[in-house]
């Protein structure tokens, strides 16, 4: 996620282009070296991106969706985190790809090559992901500033919708997130909490390479849930808007070492939330998990202070991701409108574009004054990611494979583990199905 930040500003005039070309490529830049260029860090430089990507795709969603996995299953979904893997791999280097060969988005190029309408969908399927991760993740910030202060979350909420939106419109928000970015650090003590716990490594094992599935539509539910946390929708097309900004800097070279180290970081992360939940919290079901009982699982590792890093790590995180859902969705809608849009142009140069991300930014702070369990909406945000994963891989599969648009097409394993990760998500959703049926 964190590459899409320092290309975020999908533009469609010459001066932004120029502004932000310009921008990513002081943010690229190694110390003693040009961008793009050689400098300190040997082979580290390209993976190093990569994985700051990975970390921060772990949004408050994902922590929370994989703690109540672990929590509700154990450790009986780990197999479903380690078979992303190669899904990741394959996804983030070919949306990646697309961007960086086409130097469009992944909205953009379905309407100048496939039609507006099936710009429209996409976009609408972008919409309704992000405007329910958006809500969701407002709901997860401001309950961190609730336990950190220790007053009612409705007490934040205009607080920090006012400061995504002001730094969207008013501020370089690329150099805000660089810095709140540190402050979800604390979410890696996860992996030593894992450890700590002293789960029974057999069971990890063994649950990690052999499913044992129970049953209950349930389950299946949770794997939709852990695919669209992994597999967000709204990172995979934010990739191709990304790497075109740094293709137009000229600080992207498409290897695979950043992807790879991006997909890893990610994955460790989500399976040592799954390990300490599923030890330290065991049967606690979705219902009744609560962000503080969901802190208690970083116990292990640093005791009372666990409820406190949680919540820091769970602001700096929310307040990383909510900048790149609103922007990802309002420019997906620009693009699929033919609007004129970008961070870097005036607000009266790209009226509507402005006016998409203070309406999403009002309707999200109206809809956090629902009274609802932040935890149940984050977990639900990402089944309904899950589900909306499947149209997503096809519109990338189609402009990837399409020599008309692309220099180099997919290998034949990217297709197959793009494939195989799309059928997944569907059998899994017709399972769910069939024991609702049954039941």
């Amino acid at each position: 996620m964190n590459a899409g930040l320092e290309g975020h500003c999908a533009v469609n005039s010459p001066k932004s282009h120029r502004a932000v070309s310009e921008s990513a490529a002081k943010l690229l830049r190694w110390p003693g070296g040009e961008a793009g260029g050689p400098g300190p860090g040997g082979p580290f430089r390209r993976i190093i991106p990569g994985m700051v990507t990975g970390a921060s795709d772990v949004d408050p969603a994902l922590v929370l969706t994989a703690t109540v996995a672990g929590a509700t299953y154990r450790y009986s979904l780990l197999w479903s985190v380690l078979l992303c893997i190669p899904f990741l791999f394959a996804v983030f280097s070919v949306s990646a790809r697309i961007g960086y060969e086409t130097r469009q988005g992944l909205v953009d190029l379905l309407r100048g090559h496939y039609g507006k309408k099936l710009a429209i969908f996409c976009a609408g399927v972008v919409v309704a992901i992000n405007m329910a991760m958006i809500v969701a993740d407002l709901m997860a910030v401001t309950e961190g500033f609730s336990i950190i202060m220790q007053l009612p979350r409705m007490f934040f909420i205009a607080a920090v919708a006012f400061s995504v939106w002001y730094i969207l419109i008013f501020r370089d928000y690329r150099k805000i997130t660089h810095t709140l970015v540190l402050l979800s650090l604390p979410l890696f003590i996860y992996v030593a909490a894992a450890i700590l716990a002293h789960p029974d490594w057999g069971q990890v094992l063994s649950h990690s390479v052999f499913p044992h599935i129970p049953r209950g539509a349930g389950y299946p539910t949770a794997v939709v849930a852990i695919f669209g946390s992994l597999l967000t929708p709204y990172v995979l097309v934010w990739q191709t808007s990304s790497r075109r900004e740094e293709a137009l800097a000229g600080t992207h070279s498409v290897g695979g070492g950043e992807h790879h180290a991006g997909a890893i970081v990610t994955t460790v992360l989500c399976y040592s939330i799954m390990v300490a939940a599923a030890t330290v919290l065991p049967g606690t079901v979705t219902g009744s998990m609560t962000t503080r009982v969901a802190a208690a699982a970083l116990t292990p590792a640093v005791g009372a202070l666990g409820t406190i890093l949680f919540a820091l790590g769970i602001i700096g995180a929310g307040m990383v991701a909510l900048p790149v859902l609103v922007a990802s969705m309002c420019y997906s809608v620009a693009e699929s409108m033919g609007w004129r849009s970008g961070l870097n142009e005036n607000p009266w140069e790209a009226v509507r574009f402005y006016v998409l991300i203070s309406a999403a930014m009002f309707l999200a702070s109206v809809l956090n004054f629902v009274k609802i369990n932040p935890v149940t909406a984050l977990y639900w945000s990402q089944i309904l990611a899950g589900a909306l994963t499947v149209p997503i891989l096809i519109f990338i599969l189609l402009i990837a494979n399409d020599r008309r648009v692309m220099r180099t097409t997919n290998t034949w394993w990217q297709n197959f583990w793009i494939g195989a990760a799309g059928g997944a998500i569907v059998a899994a959703g017709l399972i769910v199905v069939w024991w609702k049926l049954a039941d």
